[in-house]
């Protein structure tokens, strides 16, 4: 069973906007803290956000703050990451990561969803 499943990639012109949801099973993650990341052909995986189990706070990489907004539901297990203003440069697979261990490290991740922005 897949822990983590991300959902709502797709293709959008720039400037455009879209919902990925990452929908958690298995387990409950009410008490953990989770975060967005992507990967770009050819370029290493990118912390975008993150937002603590209860909801906040939540930290933001400086590439995408103030376009993106991360927020979970955590009666329905999910977490989610608004995309505004989308820019060719947003192309990538994105991925939803757990710390399931408190630490600091993001130990549990999905499978990815494809977002690919036309310029």
């Amino acid at each position: 069973q897949v822990p983590l499943v991300e959902s709502g990639g797709g293709l959008v012109q720039t400037g455009g906007s879209l919902r990925l949801s990452c929908a958690a099973s298995g387990r409950t993650y009410s008490s953990t803290n989770m975060a967005w990341f992507r990967q770009a052909p050819g370029k290493e995986r990118e912390f975008l956000a993150s937002v603590a189990w209860r909801g906040f706070p939540t930290y933001y990489a400086d590439s995408i703050e103030g376009r993106f907004t991360i927020s979970r539901d955590n009666a329905k297990n999910s977490v989610y990451l608004h995309m505004n203003m989308l820019k060719p440069e947003d192309t990538a697979v994105y991925y939803c990561a757990a710390d399931r261990g408190g630490d600091g490290s993001y130990d549990t991740w999905g499978q990815g969803t494809q977002v690919t922005v036309s310029s």
